[in-house]
């Protein structure tokens, strides 16, 4: 254990602390994390921690996710801004113009998504409880927002509803290609193709296994397979290997980077425990009406 990881641990006893990463940040952040895991799993796990302090290493939309929850902690962000350009793709003006012209209609937000944005819609899901909760739903019609590729997939899942469609897409995600898998595929051949659903229908159409960020990771592990090729946020791939040290994960020429998420990294954890900076604050008005979109997705995915 260097230095710097010494003094982390210290501050997090200091600071009556735990640290929450995503996937998608660097391997030596989420190597010194208490929880690391998807969207949805650590949303839940910050409902559940009794510590008073909560690092999040993610973007922000994450860590306002956990303050709605968790009101009375303390949530801090390493970056506060580190942040994800799909929550930003969809505006009030869209919700409220899809509610005056489609009756029997639910605002479903993808969890990526603004605390504003949550304040607006009926509830909110992640990629791997969308099919599930959009089909518990009673409404016919489904505003689904903000990310098409998740909605036109989780349509094609749930072809008794009606869903209607905003633009806005994972910059990552969507610059995964089709061309990019093929000349993977040329070199290892009998690779299992591995797809997160914020990927464009025609790499999702190429997928042995769609999924979410955990999903993908529990099915590398479970499958005999020895060669994959992983549709996703590179940092995925600390945990692959780490799980399955005698399989092989390749990702496409141009290798897909959160270049947000990179912003994540041990000096500035370090400094936001020693300043007790970068805090998470949230109009308790706004909290309030974003909460019940949050709240209903935990209540149907259990």
């Amino acid at each position: 254990m260097n230095d710097r990881v010494k003094k982390i641990e210290w501050l997090k006893k200091e600071r009556d602390a735990v640290i929450l990463a995503h996937y998608y940040v660097d391997g030596a952040v989420q190597e010194i994390a208490d929880f690391v895991g998807d969207s949805y799993y650590l949303s839940k796990m910050a409902a559940l921690i009794q510590h008073q302090t909560i690092l999040l290493c993610g973007v922000r939309f994450m860590g306002e996710s956990v303050k709605i929850l968790s009101p009375m902690k303390t949530v801090i962000m390493p970056d506060l801004s580190a942040d994800c350009p799909m929550a930003h793709m969809v505006d009030e003006k869209t919700i409220r113009r899809a509610r005056e012209e489609f009756d029997d209609l639910a605002v479903v937000c993808y969890i990526n998504s603004t605390a504003e944005i949550k304040a607006l819609s009926d509830v909110c899901v992640t990629s791997s409880n969308a099919q599930k909760i959009i089909e518990a739903l009673p409404q016919k019609n489904i505003l689904f927002v903000p990310d098409k590729n998740l909605g036109s997939y989780i349509a094609s899942l749930v072809p008794d509803k009606n869903f209607i469609f905003h633009e806005g897409h994972c910059p990552v995600h969507n610059r995964i290609s089709k061309m990019g898998i093929q000349k993977v595929m040329r070199d290892y051949p009998e690779a299992r193709i591995l797809v997160h659903p914020e990927c464009t229908a025609e790499v999702i159409e190429m997928a042995d296994y769609v999924g979410s960020t955990s999903g993908i990771i529990d099915f590398a592990e479970k499958s005999t397979d020895k060669d994959f090729v992983v549709c996703t946020e590179q940092g995925i791939v600390y945990q692959l290997e780490r799980n399955n040290p005698h399989k092989r994960f390749h990702f496409t020429e141009d290798i897909p980077v959160c270049q947000d998420m990179k912003m994540i990294t041990l000096d500035k954890i370090e400094h936001a425990l020693l300043a007790m900076e970068n805090k998470i604050e949230l109009d308790e008005s706004l909290r309030n009406k974003a909460k019940g979109a949050l709240e209903r997705m935990h209540e149907i995915a259990r």
